[in-house]
């Protein structure tokens, strides 16, 4: 049964999804949209890419805050942590965050992809498996140097690591994990696209000092 206070925390899960952190970060340090900039998304991987890792990592940080702070607000129902309606509450609210992240009433509804707020409400979710899939992230991330295939490759094995490894049984938490991985594929649509054509932008890890005489790379 819905009640009021249900609603309320819906509401409170998107609003905290809809702080618009990349947006707010270079309007007021840099004074830059980054949506005008890079790939034009309002997340963390555009703003490393366009204000570098001073912007860029205040933004992940508080992005995977957002959704891990939306799904705590579940503690304040009257349901036993960790019964089934707990969790079915948990990720209604994740989700609720994840659509205010990418839709965030706060910016026009033009925000990022929800990779970091994603990675926050798994953690919270569900801890373990959330980190198997960081792992993944990062092996894939240091041989191909992508962020979208490495995020892609994450998402795509997270049910399967719910599914499989920690042989979950609960319903909404397995189509949850199912639901990450198709979402993740269809809003990396064009990275898919780039990824194919091979002009996908690679994540320079490791900078090499530039010699003087070295021109300066601007993306």
């Amino acid at each position: 049964m819905i009640t009021t206070t249900h609603i309320l925390l819906l509401i409170g899960a998107y609003l905290l999804g809809s702080i618009p952190t990349a947006v707010w970060i270079g309007k007021f340090y840099y004074k830059i949209d980054v949506r005008e900039y890079g790939s034009g998304n309002a997340g963390a991987t555009n703003t490393f890419r366009v204000l570098g890792k001073k912007a860029g990592i205040p933004v992940l940080l508080i992005d995977v805050l957002k959704g891990f702070a939306a799904v705590s607000l579940a503690h304040i129902s009257d349901y036993t942590p960790h019964s089934n309606q707990f969790i079915n509450l948990q990720l209604v609210l994740g989700i609720a965050s994840l659509i205010g992240h990418i839709f965030p009433i706060f910016a026009s509804f033009r925000g990022g992809k929800g990779i970091a707020t994603l990675l926050g409400i798994i953690l919270a979710v569900h801890l373990y498996a959330a980190l198997i899939a960081m792992g993944i992230f990062i092996v894939v991330l240091l041989i191909s140097s992508y962020v979208s295939l490495s995020s892609m490759m994450a998402a795509v094995l997270f049910p399967v690591i719910v599914i499989v490894i920690f042989k979950e049984t609960v319903p909404s938490l397995i189509i949850f994990s199912i639901l990450i991985a198709i979402m993740v594929l269809i809003t990396h649509q064009k990275n898919i696209e780039r990824l194919l054509r091979r002009e996908e932008s690679k994540a320079r890890i490791i900078r090499k000092k530039k010699k003087e005489e070295d021109p300066v790379e601007v993306e």
